[in-house]
């Protein structure tokens, strides 16, 4: 301890030394120390230290000033609060000096204690103190009129301490405001401005109440209609305010638009761009509010959108008409000559433009009447003169683009043609971007050729934009559009961020349009973009790679043969790609793409490179062999081998196996995925060249690869294996043996299904039609069926899964197909076995499910023996038995129809305590069958099912409901209206199972009934209001299914439906009752169920139509479902999440009112003698709950608010709580993980 002091005490007195340099080290070596964690000063030195300090802060040298102020950092947190008083007096009263250096390093050193001051709860009584001392001390130094530079840095160091420590001050908000607001009227511009900035900083954390004063203090001083000069600095005082206070300006918009519309008739251009940024302000803040004044601002920005009173236009239009060369350029420098320094006027324009900018994106329910308003005035703007302005002219127009692609329905690019585009109903904005199309190009072609970088770059981004939101779209305007992309290529002047912008775009244009488009223009496209292949940046070499990949499929498109001859272009393209592809010493990413484009160009024009073949195919080898480089060549050698052009791959092919398989080793999983769809690809389209030795390498690493630690690779490896049996069957011979076990381990796997499931059946059936491997249909059937039949006493036979049961009879029914005249054998086995007595009911279950499967085929015929078999199941005391029986039945009738069929439906009728098990033996062959041969049926189905519809037992209502939904598919223009019919007529009980059947309706694929459907769902939603409240529930499930599955259906009638879904979240009193259990009283709400349906719903319509909902009326709900049942407080944790990263502007709106729940929750104790159960609700509760503080505190100003900034300190104070926000933020990598999203299917 001594020895610090010491060490302190002798710096100190090196500090007081004459040589400067003495001076400065001295002050160096004590900054070191002081940022030591370890140090630890007694009182003495703490008192000597800052005392030198200060003195050093009037050092004749600046440099030593400068270390001396750095040393006050550190010290803040090292010297307790006596001390750090003395260091704020004496840098207050400092910067009232006269001397102008020591108030400067005064007010730095004043800056620098204020960005050190604790904010942690337990520093916070010294940071409160602190801040008093100073911001007395501010009030009185800008009370100081005749020195404007202390007021200066006054109003800096406030702005700085509100900006951190608003929360610290708030006894002082209302005094700091008395003195800020004169400040607003100085003569001096500067001290106006800062005033600003300080109030803007005081703002987010002050009372309504002041809020409120400030706001009228600007109002009454408008209406008192100031100087100009003033009327700016309440106007821009407003902007600001209303930018950092967020919603809390919408109280008062209503007397606040008026008077900033009124003054933007004034002249004076920059009172206009401070109104239109007020207006921004405001559009952006408080979106709702200020939906009753959209049309008024939207006409003012129009109108001034286009303000330039000293310019005229109209010649420049002319000679657009007039000439389209190059020739234009002369024009345009006499142009770029014409300035008026003294010109604002493009102010206004700009600050117009982004005022609309920020309507497009606030407001995307307003997105179709945009296309009429906003988008041909931003359009006309095009031709705009002033560089910055045309830049937010683009940039507000992209914005415009990407609200519509958010609306519509597909992401990403379609090429141009594809039917996935074409079936998807059109969205109206997206119909009336299309038409827009060729003005867009025609405004914009002139723009590429201009000389700014500035403007083409900004064309660049909007036409990528288009090009993604309405791909194929710009098909007829290529040849309009290429002129402008080649000059960005060739021009000598051109930046390298313009030809990557460029080419990036042309790469978006080549993928989203057909090649046939580009290919009369290859001459003129080609030589640039080799060019940038050879260019010396790697970022251009790169995007040159990725487009030269793309336009050797436009030269020959393998989909077809055109006309197109690509002959003359090969050797440009080759020669340039090559010499990419040779070199080592570039850049990763180059490579890559060098690999993956001559790639495509041995895959299209394999035929046109001759000689050069084999050169290529050997350096792709050397680069298979190079662990940079593997992955890459793994996949253009697959892309290689399934080329149409046949490329003879034998020089290669060897080496390549034997390469490829110990790959297989490899822990990449990427790595081995490559290589397996590699090899497969290899043996598939190559196995004439494949020596059976060859494969060897590769063969002894599948075994290991088939296991169900990884499902995935076990497929595809299983896949491989198909390929070899049906092309090398020889080989297979050998691993037979290695290989079976694993597969039948997987078969008996419970995670097996979709498709490594079928890989299997494939690969069964490819082996027995080989006829190589010394296994036989017999043996395979043993080794499938064996665990099945050990005696049930056995150890094992406990551990067979459901699934795997299915997985056995779908490969039983799969050898049985591949030999057919082994079937009738195998069928009357399986009857034996479940007619034998004495075998294990394993055993019987699994005979039957085989015998469904064999049946689905059609092998059984009408076998009546088989019936037989399957009514005596139905009596079985066993559930499984009766549970496979009804599968197989199901399964039965959809191989013969005819002979199954009448049988099934006389047993519903004539047999009602067996009804449910045969109902899903109907649901199985509605869901199976196809749509044709159901039809003759389907009249004698319907009358059936609708005599069960009524049928009190829930769980055979609802496979009613689900029979009932699936046929509807089958017809739909005929049966849709009857289902609607039933409404009208039935029972309650008939009312559910309908609109339940609706639910099964909705898929989540394009069908045939969705368009039927979006015309009479509101019918069907109409049961929202139903009185009974079973109805009520199941209406909310189907609606939740529709918004989740097919959020089109119901969009333009969420207005009529959200009342109603907001009515059921409510707790109602009248479903509440109490039940007696022996002496205790026990409460039971029968809304609850309906409640959560509820808000299901509105967590799924988050995901799939947020634009329809007003997002302030919907937290009002979230709000009041984070007070209910545990189950919803659950669900609205999650909404509230979702809410903070979808909408943070509406959840800081309503932050004060939400953090209440969350905080009651956090912190709610279960009582001490509670079940387990309680004690584990209760943890998951808060956990969720802290989720939910979590995703809110990630937001951007929230701890602006008083309360939630109070919550977070209360959060990290208390010892229990942080440990559970610390796990949710660690266990969930800081974000959201998978707990967060709710499965909705």
């Amino acid at each position: 301890m001594s020895s610090v002091s010491y060490h302190i005490s002798n710096l100190l007195e090196k500090m007081t030394s004459t040589d400067k340099d003495f001076r400065f080290m001295a002050t160096n070596d004590l900054m070191l120390e002081l940022q030591k964690d370890s140090i630890k000063l007694d009182e003495d030195s703490e008192r000597k230290v800052v005392t030198m300090l200060l003195k050093l802060l009037e050092d004749k040298n600046g440099e030593v000033q400068n270390l001396a102020v750095k040393c006050l950092a550190p010290l803040v947190s090292k010297v307790k609060e006596p001390q750090v008083e003395t260091m704020v007096d004496t840098l207050c009263s400092n910067m009232m000096s006269d001397k102008e250096q020591l108030r400067d390093i005064s007010s730095m050193g004043l800056k620098t204690v204020i960005a050190e001051l604790p904010l942690s709860s337990t520093g916070l009584t010294l940071t409160a103190s602190v801040c008093k001392k100073i911001t007395y001390q501010l009030i009185g130094a800008m009370g100081k009129q005749e020195d404007v530079s202390v007021q200066l840095e006054a109003l800096d160091i406030l702005s700085d301490m509100l900006g951190r420590l608003s929360g610290a001050l708030v006894s002082f908000h209302s005094s700091l405001l008395s003195s800020l607001l004169p400040q607003l009227t100085s003569s001096r511009m500067a001290v106006r401005k800062r005033s600003i900035l300080a109030l803007g900083h005081l703002v987010p954390c002050c009372s309504p109440a002041l809020f409120s004063q400030l706001t009228e203090h600007l109002l009454t001083e408008l209406a008192k209609g100031p100087p100009t000069s003033m009327t700016r600095t309440y106007i821009q005082c407003l902007a600001t305010i209303s930018r950092q206070g967020g919603h809390r300006v919408g109280e008062h918009l209503e007397k606040l638009i008026p008077m900033v519309v009124k003054f933007t008739n004034v002249e004076d251009d920059e009172l206009r761009e401070y109104c239109f940024q007020a207006f921004e302000a405001f559009i952006r803040r408080c979106p709702k509010e200020m939906s009753p004044h959209v049309a008024t601002v939207t006409q003012l920005c129009l109108k001034f959108m286009t303000f330039d009173p000293n310019y005229n236009y109209d010649d420049a239009e002319e000679e657009e008409e007039d000439s389209m060369d190059i020739g234009d350029g002369l024009d345009e420098e006499s142009d770029d000559e014409y300035s008026d320094d003294d010109d604002m006027s493009w102010k206004v324009r700009r600050s117009s433009i982004k005022c609309l900018e920020a309507l497009i994106t606030t407001r995307r329910d307003l997105l179709l009447s945009f296309y009429s308003s906003i988008c041909p005035a931003l359009l006309a703007r095009f031709k705009e003169r002033e560089e910055n302005v045309r830049a937010d002219v683009f940039a507000a127009f992209s914005t415009l683009l990407r609200q519509t692609r958010v609306g519509s329905s597909h992401h990403g690019l379609i090429v141009a043609g594809s039917d996935s585009g074409a079936s998807r109903e059109e969205e109206p904005a997206v119909a009336m971007l299309k038409k827009q199309v060729p003005v867009i190009v025609k405004a914009l072609h002139r723009q590429l050729k201009e000389k700014s970088f500035k403007s083409r770059q900004g064309c660049f981004c909007l036409l990528t934009e288009l090009a993604h939101t309405v791909p194929g779209a710009l098909e007829q305007h290529i040849p309009a559009l290429i002129p402008g992309i080649v000059f960005s290529l060739t021009d000598k002047s051109t930046s390298s961020t313009m030809r990557i912008d460029a080419l990036s775009f042309f790469h978006v244009l080549l993928l989203s349009h057909p090649p046939q488009a580009f290919q009369p223009h290859m001459q003129v496209l080609l030589p640039p973009v080799v060019a940038c292949v050879e260019d010396t940046f790697y970022k251009i070499t790169s995007e040159a790679l990725l487009v030269t990949q793309q336009l050797v499929r436009v030269m020959r498109p393998l989909e077809q043969t055109g006309g197109f001859d690509p002959k003359p272009f090969v050797k440009e393209v080759f020669s340039a790609t090559l010499k990419r592809l040779k070199a080592t010493d570039i850049d990763q990413e180059v490579k890559e793409r060098a690999i993956s484009c001559m790639g495509h160009m041995v895959c299209h024009l394999g035929d046109h490179l001759g000689a050069e073949l084999k050169g290529v195919l050997a350096i792709f080898l050397e680069r298979l062999k190079n662990e940079i480089t593997r992955l890459t060549a793994v996949r253009t050698i697959t892309l290689i081998s399934a080329s149409q052009l046949k490329i003879d791959l034998s020089s290669i092919l060897p080496e390549a196996l034997s390469v490829l398989g110990s790959f297989l080793r490899k822990n990449q999983r990427a790595l081995k995925l490559g290589t397996l769809a590699c090899l497969t690809a290899l043996v598939t389209h190559h196995a004439a060249s494949i020596k059976p030795a060859a494969l060897e390498p590769v063969l002894s690493e599948l075994p290991a690869l088939v296991d169900e630690s990884d499902m995935h690779v076990s497929q595809v490896s299983v896949t491989l294996l198909t390929c070899m049996a049906k092309a090398c069957p020889s080989s297979l011979a050998k691993i037979s043996s290695s290989v079976l076990p694993g597969v039948f381990r997987l078969v008996h796997s419970p995670l097996l299904q979709g498709g490594a499931l079928a890989a299997i059946v494939s690969f069964l059936q490819a082996l027995l039609s080989s006829k190589t491997s010394n296994l036989s249909y017999s043996q395979l059937l043993k080794s499938l069926t064996e665990p099945f039949h050990s005696s049930p006493s056995s150890a094992d036979s406990s551990v067979i899964h459901r699934q795997s049961y299915h997985s056995v009879a779908r490969c039983v029914a799969a050898l049985s197909s591949a030999c057919p005249k082994e079937t009738p054998g195998t069928v009357a086995g399986l009857i034996q076995e479940v007619k034998k007595a004495g075998s294990p009911e394993s055993a019987r279950v699994l005979a039957l499910l085989c015998l469904g499967e064999v049946g689905r085929s059609g092998s059984l015929g009408g076998s009546k023996e088989v019936q037989g078999v399957i009514l005596e199941a139905f009596t079985s005391t066993s559930e499984e038995v009766k549970t496979a029986a009804s599968c197989a039945l199901g399964s039965m009738a959809v191989g013969s129809l005819n002979d199954f069929l009448p049988f099934l439906l006389k047993e519903i009728s004539s047999q009602p305590r067996r009804q449910y098990l045969l109902l899903h033996s109907l649901k199985e062959v509605i869901s199976a069958c196809p749509a044709s041969s159901l039809s003759a049926h389907v009249e004698s189905i319907w009358a059936l099912l609708f005599q069960n519809c009524e049928c009190q037992e829930e769980g055979t209502r609802n496979l009613v409901a689900e029979c009932l939904g699936k046929l509807t598919i089958v017809n739909p223009a005929q049966l849709l209206p009857r289902l609607k019919q039933q409404l009208k007529a039935g029972s309650p009980l008939a009312r559910s199972t309908v609109v339940t059947a609706i639910k099964f309706t909705i898929v989540d694929q394009p069908a045939p009934i969705d368009t039927l459907l979006k015309d009479c769902i509101g019918d069907f939603l109409k049961t929202l209001q139903d009185e009974d409240i079973n109805v009520r529930r199941v209406a909310l499930v189907m609606f939740n299914s529709a918004a989740h599955n097919k959020p089109s259906l119901i969009r333009g009638r969420l207005a009529t439906v959200l009342p109603h879904l907001y009515k059921e979240t409510q707790i109602r009193k009248d479903l509440i009752r109490e039940v007696e259990m022996g002496p205790f009283k026990h409460t039971v709400d029968d809304g609850l169920d309906v409640r959560k349906a509820a808000f299901e719903c509105m967590y799924t319509l988050l995901d799939s139509c947020l634009e329809g909902l007003d997002v302030l009326q919907f937290l009002d709900h979230v709000e009041e479902g984070l007070k209910d049942h545990y189950d919803i407080r659950m669900l609205t944790f999650l909404m509230l999440a979702r809410l903070a990263s979808l909408c943070p502007a509406a959840v800081l709106q309503r932050l004060d009112r939400l953090v209440e729940p969350l905080k009651a929750t956090c912190t709610t104790k279960v009582k001490a003698g509670s079940v387990k159960q309680e004690f584990e609700k209760q943890e998951e509760l808060r956990r969720s709950a802290m989720r939910a503080v979590a995703a809110l505190l990630a937001v951007p100003e929230v701890e602006r608010s008083p309360s939630m900034a109070d919550f977070a300190n209360q959060i990290r104070t208390n010892a229990d709580m942080a440990s559970i926000y610390q796990s949710v933020q660690g266990g969930e990598g800081g974000g959201f993980g998978p707990a967060e999203s709710m499965d909705m299917s």
